[in-house]
């Protein structure tokens, strides 16, 4: 009988498959960074081809150094950056051009002029007209790719995220489908009714034709190597089911190349007044459960901008002695690399170090970009609890950089609650593989509630008086920087 789930993370700057055991124990991880493009000043593009080639690559390695065959594996499940647009001719499987990263902002005009729309796109979708959504990107793609606009009029050309990407090529273009999650940060899905938006494709210039079938996060979407992909969720809204997350009021915050706290709402579409997103966090049995989302655009990419924009660090497993070495609290990181997201949502933004002096060194720099995924998520907390009310108690936290002591104790401590560190922090990764364990019967839900275990937590220790002043001179760097409009 089969017993193992494969997970499929396809990431914004790798791709990697992880093999899990039927005790939901990960025993095999493959990872391949690919190359990231920036054809221009705010573009950010990634190859289609290579973003298919690694993940079949690592797909494969997966398996095959795991000891195991493909008649071993019950299900597999796929998990993704979100909102990176693409699009490809539905008949040859061609790329009209480079993807457009969730991070770029070459349509910053058009969600502009667009924003008189706000209330009519918000009520339907729970997000903000942005250049970090896909409509945009799918629209500039029509306006300026030729392959686009050519297959577009014979309608042969597919518009979707990365998830469409992936199943499209792993079912050799027998299928074309996303699921609810992904179409809910596409600012063209109705998160209401379920289903593409009339008003909104009009308002955007794109045909139904062009987009995916949408089904629920559990369905059975393809088969790979004869196995069924039985889930797909976007990356953060599989790290709030891989936490566990599956009750009103809980919430989890990952640290990967961005950084997102997700809150569960329960089967109730809650709206935010303090610049949080409303998002679908899953359907699976037929039943609809929603979040609220607070988006930090720049986490874990300011770490890779550390190691290689300006070669401080040779690895990210560096900073946190480097942090801890630091002598001065005066420094600030504000990395605004792709403007603010949440509670901000600011365009125009650039990112910028502050309070730098001549004993400055690599060390204040490295401590206060790390700080700065810290202050981040506390400007997102706080809108959290004025949407909803309550303190939150405990934060459950995971991606790669909550690896990091420092990070994580800091993080305590500004945000002056408990943070809790699962053992298994690969937790996007988990999220598909649990609900596509539970989707083919290899497992109960109670049976993966007994997978997750915690591994630290970390108790806020810093001094109020201390911990204000942080805080105060964060939101005076933040108020500095988005005051600076360069012409």
């Amino acid at each position: 009988m089969p017993k193992y789930i494969v997970a499929i993370d396809q990431g914004t700057t790798s791709s990697r498959a992880l093999v899990f055991d039927q005790k939901g124990a990960m025993i095999q991880m493959e990872q391949q960074e690919f190359k990231q493009h920036f054809p221009h000043d705010g573009w950010v593009e990634h190859d289609p081809l290579e973003i298919i080639e690694s993940q079949k690559k690592v797909l494969l390695n997966a398996v095959d150094n795991a000891g195991i065959t493909w008649n071993d594996v019950a299900a597999l499940g796929v998990t993704n950056q979100r909102e990176t647009a693409l699009g490809w001719n539905k008949i040859t499987g061609e790329p009209c051009g480079n993807a457009l990263v969730w991070q770029d902002q070459r349509t910053k005009k058009y969600c502009k002029e667009l924003s008189i729309h706000q209330e009519m796109v918000g009520a339907k979708t729970g997000l903000v007209i942005d250049t970090y959504f896909s409509a945009s990107k799918f629209r500039w793609l029509l306006d300026n790719s030729e392959k686009a606009k050519e297959w577009a009029a014979k309608d042969e050309l597919c518009l979707g995220t990365v998830d469409a990407w992936l199943l499209w090529n792993l079912s050799d273009g027998k299928v074309f489908a996303t699921d609810v999650t992904n179409a809910s940060r596409t600012l063209l899905f109705n998160i209401h009714t379920l289903d593409w938006d009339d008003e909104l494709l009009d308002l955007f210039g794109i045909s139904r034709s062009m987009l995916p079938e949408v089904h629920a996060s559990d369905h059975c979407f393809a088969h790979f190597m004869g196995a069924p992909i039985h889930s797909v969720m976007g990356d953060q809204q599989s790290a709030l089911y891989g936490q566990l997350c599956w009750e009103k009021g809980q919430s989890k915050n990952t640290y990967g190349t961005g950084c997102f706290m997700l809150m569960n709402t329960g089967k109730e579409a809650h709206k935010s007044e303090h610049g949080l997103l409303t998002t679908i966090a899953w359907k699976s049995k037929n039943e609809v459960y929603y979040a609220l989302e607070g988006s930090v655009f720049v986490a874990g990419a300011a770490i890779q901008w550390l190691r290689d924009g300006l070669e401080l660090i040779g690895n990210a497993s560096e900073t946190e002695e480097l942090a801890m070495s630091a002598t001065s609290d005066d420094v600030y990181v504000v990395p605004a690399f792709a403007g603010l997201g949440a509670p901000w949502w600011d365009m125009e933004t650039k990112g910028a170090v502050l309070g730098l002096t001549r004993n400055s060194d690599k060390a204040e720099l490295v401590k206060a970009t790390l700080e700065s995924l810290a202050f981040q998520t506390n400007d997102v907390l706080d809108a959290m609890n004025k949407d909803c009310g309550e303190e939150l108690t405990v934060l459950k936290v995971d991606g790669g950089a909550c690896a990091n002591n420092y990070l994580m104790q800091f993080q305590a401590d500004i945000l002056n609650v408990n943070v809790e560190r699962p053992k298994q922090i690969e937790s996007t990764a988990c999220g598909v593989a649990y609900m596509a364990g539970i989707a083919c019967d290899l497992w109960t839900s109670s049976d993966v509630q007994t997978f997750k275990g915690n591994d630290r937590y970390f108790i806020p220790s810093m001094d109020q008086e201390m911990r204000r002043k942080k805080l105060e001179g964060w939101k005076m760097a933040v108020n500095c920087i988005r005051g600076w409009k360069p012409a």
